[in-house]
């Protein structure tokens, strides 16, 4: 049938018309594909025009059936979604079937996050004695003073700093920008280290605004972040299972635990909804009772 041409004119439209990012791209593409599988192991010949909310509804039925979990089913038939809306768009379709169907129920998971000694203890046995340890310590500051994603803390330009007023530029999913305030101490971290560390690394041509770079003078890799994470861990001997984006995390939900607004933590994590930023309202019990007894009319003495 004549799936991969759709297909393929899906993925130009995310790229050119939606502009997101690669991995995103990528994910609605195999989303999409997995549909063409389940038809092509069903010998059935259906082209997206003639799909029918039944034949939907095998098919989520046959990925449940390959153990994938309530989030991967509700991953596949978002990408379906998208690439119907598409199809309308384009007048491919004339009905979407996809509106027939209900999402599969998730459960939100509680992200892990680090208590401040936790993050002080990983940011305290960075070895500063060794030429990457000042990039190291500017990192894990930025992480947790900005809230970053990975790819936003390796993509991060000098260009983008904007110190005199306490701010960064962060360009994120969907090539979105966002102003993101910016601590005293990571400002300090990356001064620090721009001034008297990154001047000695020989950076190549590309790369010239890039904040931090490896020892070769490219831009530092997500993966190499995430192991440096990993080894300050298990230095400190920490048992959570943690990565860039528990700083991230952490960032959060400290900001809710200290009374700050849940848009405004919206809008400094370039969450597109505000579902999203709710999961960091998982606050501890005598927090929200302190919370109520402190703000709530019936809660207070009478006089």
């Amino acid at each position: 049938m004549n799936w991969k041409i759709y297909i393929k004119g899906f993925t130009s439209f995310l790229k050119l018309e939606r502009s997101l990012s690669a991995n995103t791209i990528e994910a609605y593409r195999r989303d999409v594909e997995k549909l063409e599988l389940f038809f092509d192991e069903k010998k059935l010949e259906v082209s997206p025009a003639n799909l029918t909310a039944e034949q939907l509804k095998e098919f989520i039925k046959w990925i449940n059936e390959r153990h994938l979990e309530a989030t991967s089913q509700a991953r596949a038939l978002s990408g379906i979604r998208a690439f119907y809306k598409y199809l309308l768009l384009e007048n491919i379709v004339v009905d979407d079937p996809t509106q027939l169907i209900e999402t599969p129920q998730t459960t939100r998971k509680l992200p892990n996050t680090l208590s401040i000694e936790d993050i002080d203890a990983l940011i305290n046995a960075i070895d500063l004695s060794k030429p990457e340890g000042e990039r190291n310590r500017a990192m894990l500051e930025t992480l947790y003073s900005c809230g970053l994603r990975v790819s936003e803390l390796v993509g991060l330009k000098i260009s983008q700093l904007f110190f005199d007023t306490g701010f960064v530029r962060i360009v994120g999913k969907g090539n979105k920008e966002r102003l993101v305030p910016i601590g005293e101490t990571a400002m300090k971290r990356i001064n620090g280290y721009l001034e008297f560390n990154r001047i000695h690394t020989p950076i190549k041509k590309e790369a010239q605004d890039i904040v931090f770079l490896n020892r070769r003078g490219s831009a530092i890799s997500r993966v190499m972040v995430f192991t440096i994470i990993k080894n300050l861990a298990q230095k400190i001997g920490l048992k959570k299972n943690i990565s860039p984006h528990t700083f991230r995390h952490s960032f959060a939900t400290h900001l809710i635990e200290g009374g700050a607004d849940l848009r405004a933590v919206q809008e400094m994590l370039g969450h597109e909804s505000i579902t999203t930023t709710e999961i960091y309202t998982h606050l501890d019990r005598e927090y929200l009772r302190t919370a109520i007894i402190d703000f709530h009319p019936r809660s207070k003495k009478q006089l």
